[in-house]
């Protein structure tokens, strides 16, 4: 379904604040007002009286620490963040049948056509954060503005537990006094060839032609911040659509300096079953491996592979995750490893299950993750696991929207 930009401003950006922390504070009425941070070898979350510190998500425990030694560590409950999850989203579906998420704590929602049932944007954002913290007990900005890019900054700006309209006269008034960091795309190292240029606000890129932003920083990143930069953005408010890749991912902290490469195989393992596990589930193939890793300075790389046909095979995404750890693991070994992730994409539009010949039965490795998957379903996922993972910490499963 699909919902057509319109000249005023209907859309509305949500976005729970410090969401896993947030659960927590409310769920224990000791950790009110206290800095908190979520998970101890890698933070999770941090409440805002632990950001104020310099706390942020990803950061190791350790430096966490150091920065706010008064803080109270906390083990993730990812139940209770799949359940309250579960919970804003019922409201924001009690609030218009238009809502895109984009993760498990945030959507964009469209209100056109709401104005005599519901009242102005403004009404209705209000009265979204309201019946959130009523009924769900948590904190929620909002962001309304014209454009999706443009609500999702409002959002931004108007943390925490805010709501910030931008009205369409006031578009570029608003944004281009902003951090080039405000646009989409533009990370750490983007940012720095900008500000290597004297580019600083999004008004300096604006300034710019798209063919001298395609010189800095490539021709579709360019392309993109020259748009963004005018708040062009003329997508819609899509609901209804599945998800485009299924992935999964590990932050390992400073101990992924030192993990073994089969230690770190045991992490590759381990991601890849939780994918493809999902991925048959609902029903899904798909041809490209993506590996995404982070470093020990904070940087991140990309690589990826697509395979001859779609599938949702254990042993052929694990395979080509494999492949590319190999092909990475001197960087790795250069640069430190802190998180490690995975996704398939390019899938299959359809949906389709692989239809896989076996070789043999020894190949027939289609039947046999079928096989497991039913013990796992009747008896819980810890009931079958691999060879390799046995005596190994799995990991945290983060919540998840729907596949």
């Amino acid at each position: 379904m699909f919902v057509s930009v319109t000249a005023a401003a209907n859309i509305l950006h949500a976005d729970l604040d410090s969401f896993y922390a947030s659960v927590e504070q409310r769920d224990d009425p000791a950790l009110r007002g206290r800095p908190v941070i979520v998970g101890a070898g890698v933070v999770l979350a941090a409440s805002y009286e632990a950001k104020a510190y310099g706390v942020r998500t990803a950061m190791g425990g350790h430096q966490a620490r150091r920065l706010c030694p008064q803080a109270i560590v906390v083990p993730p409950r990812m139940a209770a963040y799949s359940q309250a999850s579960a919970d804003v989203f019922e409201v924001f579906r009690d609030t218009t049948p238009i809502v895109e998420p984009l993760s498990v704590d945030e959507a964009f929602l469209d209100v056109s056509g709401l104005g005599r049932v519901s009242g102005t944007p403004v009404e209705i954002g209000a009265t979204l954060r309201a019946r959130v913290r009523d009924e769900v007990g948590l904190p929620i900005t909002v962001g309304i503005a014209r454009t999706k890019f443009l609500a999702k900054v409002a959002s931004q700006e108007g943390k925490p537990d805010g709501l910030l309209l931008v009205p369409p006269d006031r578009e570029l008034a608003f944004l281009h006094p902003l951090p080039v960091r405000r646009l989409w795309g533009v990370g750490a190292k983007t940012a720095e060839k900008l500000h290597a240029h004297g580019i600083h606000t999004v008004a300096d890129v604006a300034e710019l032609g798209e063919s001298t932003l395609a010189s800095m920083v490539g021709g579709a990143m360019g392309h993109q911040l020259y748009a963004l930069s005018r708040n062009i953005d003329r997508r819609r408010v899509v609901t209804g659509v599945r998800r485009r890749s299924v992935g999964a991912q590990r932050a390992l902290g400073r101990r992924g300096n030192t993990m073994s490469a089969t230690e770190v195989d045991a992490v590759v393992v381990n991601l890849v079953d939780r994918i493809t596990r999902r991925m048959r589930t609902a029903g899904r193939t798909g041809r490209t491996v993506v590996l995404r890793l982070r470093f020990d300075d904070f940087s991140r790389v990309t690589r990826s592979h697509t395979m001859p046909r779609a599938t949702a095979s254990t042993e052929a995404v694990l395979a080509a995750a494999r492949g590319l750890v190999a092909a990475a693991a001197p960087e790795i070994a250069q640069r430190g490893l802190t998180l490690i992730g995975f996704a398939v994409s390019n899938i299959d539009r359809d949906g389709a299950q692989q239809l896989e010949l076996p070789f043999s039965p020894v190949h027939d490795t289609v039947a046999l993750d079928a096989a497991v998957d039913q013990v796992r379903t009747r008896y819980g996922n810890l009931a079958v696991t691999r060879g390799v993972l046995l005596g190994r910490d799995p990991g945290l499963e983060m919540p998840m929207l729907p596949d």
